[in-house]
């Protein structure tokens, strides 16, 4: 980590701490109390659990993917260090813009060749986007309803993180199906900006873009070949997903808040469609109000909402980030493999 990235972890600490102090000075001391002394124990080690499943499932997809013919046996913690690194990252990181290269360094360290580990890596981010779009999609039919009778201004941010989700997949996609058309598409988009901006910087893009094209379709149809494991890989990312969306309903159990897990993971996928938009390191600040926002429906006590709120926020963020840093950390034996793709 270089000093850019110290400089992330204290904007998120400061403004974290700012929003619970807001909170806390209008918070009854009492109420506070009562919700910690309500804590259901056994669902609070859940709560944990969860989110290190979570990761354990995304460790799996990248070792499944690595799998192939006279591939030196890695150690698991090799694999595992990749998705809690990643989480450091993400969350120090404006719109969480270091969780890839991070995640390349690592799988570098674990002697992963560059190339190889670079695949791998998007193969994961196929899989992982698509079952994304399916959850969003399922979220919004089923569930939006709720968001906009109830809290209109949150509504109309939560459709904009849903438009970029989507625009982002409709490109996926149409590399995947549709890549000459969307080479062209792209081309042609380039052609018009450099009427309108720098011609050298548009060019620039072009490049970037076209390459980027070229590396999806390829990986695309690596997974093609392999069925085995992008079902796999899909089932894993699913469980990954339902670890990680259930945390709030668990948070819910913890204060002893009677609530409907559907509803509750529905408001919560919602949330991180806001998140998304966020140009914070973590989407600090915004992350919170929004959960305060919408999950105030669930939650009558003001103390119970912020302790609820406080402990969503660690378990979700800053746990990934202190298992981030001892990840960063502790390097595991570099073990270079001999195989060609």
């Amino acid at each position: 980590m270089n000093k850019k990235h110290f400089w992330g972890i204290a904007v998120v600490l400061l403004i974290s701490l700012g929003v619970l102090y807001v909170d806390l000075k209008d918070t009854p001391v009492s109420q506070l109390r009562q919700a910690m002394n309500n804590v259901n124990v056994g669902a609070l080690l859940l709560v944990f659990l969860l989110m290190l499943l979570s990761y354990v499932f995304e460790a799996s997809i990248l070792a499944v993917l690595a799998q192939r013919p006279g591939e030196p046996k890695r150690s698991k913690w090799s694999f595992l260090r990749i998705p809690i690194i990643q989480a450091l990252f993400n969350a120090i990181t404006p719109m969480s813009t270091g969780g890839q290269p991070s995640q390349l360094a690592a799988m570098v360290q674990m002697g992963i060749e560059g190339g190889r580990a670079t695949s791998l890596l998007l193969m994961k981010f196929i899989i992982y986007q698509i079952v994304v779009f399916l959850a969003y999609v399922v979220t919004i039919i089923t569930g939006f309803h709720m968001v906009a009778t109830k809290f209109a201004g949150l509504a109309f941010f939560i459709a904009i993180g849903f438009l970029i989700h989507v625009s982002s997949i409709i490109f996926l996609l149409a590399i995947l199906f549709a890549y000459n058309w969307t080479k062209k598409a792209a081309n042609w988009l380039m052609n018009w900006l450099a009427k309108i901006i720098n011609p050298q910087r548009v060019e620039g893009w072009r490049t970037a873009t076209m390459a980027k094209i070229d590396t999806f379709y390829t990986e695309s149809q690596k997974l093609k070949r392999e069925k085995k494991k992008l079902v796999l890989s899909a089932v894993l990312t699913v469980l990954q997903l339902l670890c990680f969306y259930s945390i709030p309903f668990m948070v819910l159990v913890t204060l002893r808040v009677p609530a409907d897990w559907v509803s509750v993971t529905q408001m919560n996928i919602m949330i991180i469609m806001f998140m998304a938009i966020i140009p914070i390191p973590g989407a600090s600040g915004g992350a919170e109000y929004s959960f305060q926002t919408l999950f105030a429906s669930f939650i009558s006590s003001k103390g119970a909402l912020v302790f609820g709120m406080f402990l969503w926020r660690f378990v979700t963020y800053f746990f990934g980030m202190i298992l981030g840093i001892f990840g960063w950390i502790f390097k595991p034996k570099k073990v270079t493999s001999s195989a060609k793709d």
